[in-house]
């Protein structure tokens, strides 16, 4: 499969501006053969936490329907995150205790249903079991999504929230692949910071993912800790890596770029310098099986040693 990294420079809080950049390169890597496309973390606004109503869209979202289209239109996968903007009706604070969550649904657990894809098809969006810790009735998530031409595939809420994202969001509560029907496919996907915990990619790889993708703003100085990071996610998990950084600037900090496209061998396929570009590398999800069998790492582990369960 030929996939694609879009490396942008991401606009602070300018929506329209970072959308139609986001839909020229990814027009670009499509002409290159592109049929899976990376963009950057919440690149269709960065994280505007000083305009953070603005940024964030409830679902159905305008930017998701942008992307929809683009999906059908040129029948590809588009995977990123942005801003979601999740509106209840009543939200009250946790008891303290460990007690169940309270909201709308009086406590049950479970998954909000009636949420529809783009396609007019449903989808579910799972609970998050800190939403009774904010006092207002808005919450807000780093949500990664998926199409497949046109299709909302699935949606992922960032679990693993960096430093200052702690303060405005709320974390998710799955770590799951997201399944794709018409390329029986299964893409386990992580968002930035997430990169550095081995247990998100490894929970993703055991659940059955054949692709890891990794859509991030990873800022410098760390593109030493991004490109080694990168690469060990695939050969530990033995798994093709499609690494998706920004380039640019931001009110607190710059951007190093260095996306990368890794086979299941960790074999950086292509890499992207430190300006905006769209990376395109034909991949091979199928070579993960023989690797295994090679090195059988899977097999050979020991869960009785080091599992916490």
């Amino acid at each position: 499969m030929k996939v694609a990294c879009i490396q942008m420079d991401v606009l602070q809080c300018k929506k329209q501006e970072n959308l139609e950049k986001a839909l020229y390169l990814g027009l670009k890597a499509v002409k290159k053969g592109a049929e899976l496309i990376v963009f950057p973390e919440v690149f269709s606004t960065g994280f505007c936490y000083e305009d953070l109503n603005h940024a964030a869209e409830s679902l159905p979202s305008p930017t998701l329907e942008n992307l929809a289209c683009f999906s059908e239109a040129n029948d590809c996968i588009i995977l990123g995150s942005f801003i979601q903007k999740d509106n209840r009706e009543t939200c009250t604070e946790s008891d303290g205790d460990g007690g169940k969550d309270k909201g709308r649904d009086g406590g049950k657990k479970g998954s909000k249903k009636g949420e529809k894809g783009f396609s007019g098809k449903e989808t579910e969006i799972p609970e998050s079991k800190v939403f009774t810790e904010r006092k207002n009735s808005t919450l807000y998530y780093n949500l990664g999504f998926c199409f497949e031409s046109g299709a909302l595939a699935g949606t992922y809420r960032k679990t693993h929230p960096f430093k200052a994202e702690n303060d405005y969001f709320s974390k998710g509560s799955s770590i799951e692949p997201i399944s794709l029907k018409k390329q029986n496919l299964k893409i386990g996907f992580e968002i930035c910071y997430e990169l550095r915990f081995p247990e998100v990619a490894r929970k993703l790889s055991l659940s059955g993912a054949d692709l890891l993708v990794t859509t991030a703003a990873f800022p410098n100085p760390r593109a030493d800790h991004w490109k080694t990071l990168a690469k060990a996610r695939a050969i530990e998990n033995q798994i093709p890596h499609v690494a998706c950084n920004r380039v640019g600037s931001a009110p607190d900090c710059t951007y190093f770029g260095n996306s990368m496209i890794i086979d299941a061998w960790g074999e950086v396929k292509a890499e992207a310098g430190s300006k905006e570009c769209a990376i395109v590398c034909d991949l091979d999800l199928a070579g993960k099986e023989e690797i295994r069998k090679v090195i059988p790492i899977f097999g050979d582990r020991r869960i009785e040693l080091y599992s916490d369960n």
